[in-house]
């Protein structure tokens, strides 16, 4: 048996950064984001987001890359809403994603970002947000390619 710590902050926005996520639509697909995960072995610690991206804290078993973990829970979540509302015909998540490295010591603070969304977003934008996201993690971006 294999013993494995691997948390990330995934960060996926509707496509086009459509605000598409109403409240009645979050209430039900936190919780099923939640289940794709439970289903493939992983654990969603925590889900928030707005009306245009959700953030997740993610634990992802050592059988499953990053890339299938997000695939999955972006595929089935899209599948879903289109099956169950079809009021939201126009739903789908970007192409992109953000998954950052989270050492267990930073869990409480992933946490309650994650959770205070509503009000980090009163202050910026999910653009900004993610370009500080990428800059405090290091990761290089060509912006060009950034948004599409």
């Amino acid at each position: 048996m294999s013993y494995v710590s691997s948390y990330h902050h995934c960060v996926f926005s509707t496509k086009e950064r459509q605000p598409l996520i109403t409240p009645a639509l979050r209430q039900r697909l936190w919780p099923f984001l939640g289940g794709i995960a439970r289903q493939n072995k992983m654990k969603a610690v925590e889900i928030g987001g707005v009306e245009d991206h959700v953030h997740i804290l993610l634990s992802i078993p050592s059988t499953i890359s990053i890339a299938k973990a997000l695939q999955l829970l972006k595929g089935g979540s899209s599948k879903w809403v289109h099956e169950t509302f079809p009021e939201h015909r126009l739903f789908g998540w970007q192409e992109k994603y953000g998954a950052f490295s989270v050492s267990v010591s930073q869990w409480d603070k992933i946490i309650e970002y994650i959770k205070n969304q509503q009000e980090h977003h009163r202050k910026m934008t999910f653009q900004e947000e993610f370009l500080a996201l990428l800059k405090r993690h290091r990761i290089e971006y060509d912006e060009g390619y950034l948004w599409d």
